[in-house]
């Protein structure tokens, strides 16, 4: 239905979305552990009491191999998908989550040895833990954004659940992104079997900050300002943490958590106390449940126009120019197969071949022939 509002500055004009999937049964065993153990991260959240669930209902989730994409999933989709957008719909039914392993396997298999790392972290350090852990530990980003972090929290008994008005999209994506980035690191998910390893959570820290930070800046036009929700999310809880980690490092005289800092001429991200940006996630996770519960429109102003909006021209022109000797693309496109049945004799289907014979621009131009 026209129900994610995401590429409307006011966050009032939706857009259709559909896929046709069918499930990653290996995969989904890992989102089964996480859902069935949501009252768990609920309870433990570092939240103000009185915006927890009590009882967490009817959280479910799964993971999918999409086949088809169409309507504005289509050519550039979604990662991971949770629904019903509706506050009241979550708090007395639950919530149901999917994460997408075909896409953001194709994702990496796509950015595997392209230069991309190696251009932009800060060390050999980084790159390699990143080959180790970062397809997986980006997945598990996803699955605890989807399945816990948006049914996570409750409004307060007579707020508004359209208090943020055009800012709620963008807070409700940090808030989500702020809850899976607390909890990847927690030792909880190592006990579960989520995560392989205790420090595996590293990886998928250092690329969130790397990307709200710099590289998601490719995307932007000179200039411009960011104005889609999920890259105002990112700016906002990398540029915030950025922040906060400076003026902790003021106040007590030491080295912060993480900075941004020259390197052979050129700006990089250094994290040096992965522990220390839990903490700072778990502060800024408190905040915007406590904006989302209270329905506080001002303050959630004021966090997304100071930190996910605007953009540093010389660190801009610099990740453009950097980005450019790479000769990647900026957004990444898929193109639908097609599928053709195979029948036996009697006209038994037997099996179905699945077609890569054309690019997008005939992909739209035949869609528009067919069914325009």
């Amino acid at each position: 239905g026209f129900i994610e509002s995401y590429n409307d500055p006011l966050g009032l004009r939706g857009s259709w979305e559909g896929l046709v999937n069918f499930k990653d049964s290996a995969n989904t065993a890992r989102t089964e552990v996480i859902s069935e153990n949501a009252q768990w991260f609920e309870d433990h959240s570092p939240v103000d009491p009185r915006f927890r669930k009590a009882e967490v209902k009817g959280v479910t989730a799964k993971v999918i191999t999409v086949g088809i994409l169409a309507g504005d999933s289509y050519p550039a989709t979604p990662i991971g998908i949770n629904l019903p957008n509706s506050n009241w719909i979550r708090a007395q039914h639950g919530s149901k989550s999917v994460s997408i392993d075909n896409i953001t396997a194709a994702y990496s298999a796509a950015a595997s040895g392209n230069g991309f790392n190696e251009e932009f972290m800060w060390s050999e350090a980084e790159i390699e833990h990143a080959k180790k852990y970062a397809h997986y530990v980006d997945n598990v980003h996803t699955d605890l954004h989807e399945c816990l972090g948006h049914g996570s929290g409750q409004l307060l008994p007579g707020v508004d659940p359209d208090a943020l008005k055009a800012y709620g999209s963008t807070l409700e994506e940090a808030r989500a992104d702020i809850f899976a980035l607390y909890y990847m690191a927690d030792p909880k998910l190592v006990e579960l079997g989520v995560m392989p390893t205790a420090d595996a959570y590293k990886a998928g820290y250092y690329q969130q900050m790397m990307n709200g930070l710099m590289t998601q800046l490719v995307r932007i036009v000179p200039g411009e300002n960011i104005e889609e929700a999920h890259m105002r999310n990112r700016a906002l809880i990398a540029y915030w943490t950025l922040d906060r980690a400076a003026a902790d490092a003021k106040a007590n005289n030491c080295e912060p958590a993480m900075s941004i800092e020259k390197k052979d001429g050129k700006f990089a991200v250094k994290v040096s106390d992965y522990e220390k940006l839990r903490t700072y996630f778990g502060e800024l996770l408190g905040e915007l449940q406590r904006i989302k519960s209270e329905g506080d429109y001002e303050a959630g102003r004021q966090l997304v126009e100071k930190y996910g909006v605007k953009v540093d021209p010389e660190l801009h022109a610099e990740v453009l120019k950097r980005y450019e000797t790479l000769n990647l693309a900026p957004y990444k496109g898929f193109v639908n197969p097609r599928y053709e049945t195979v029948t036996d004799a009697n006209g038994e289907i037997t099996d179905v071949k699945v077609i890569y014979g054309e690019g997008y621009v005939d992909q739209m131009l035949r869609y528009s022939q067919d069914y325009s």
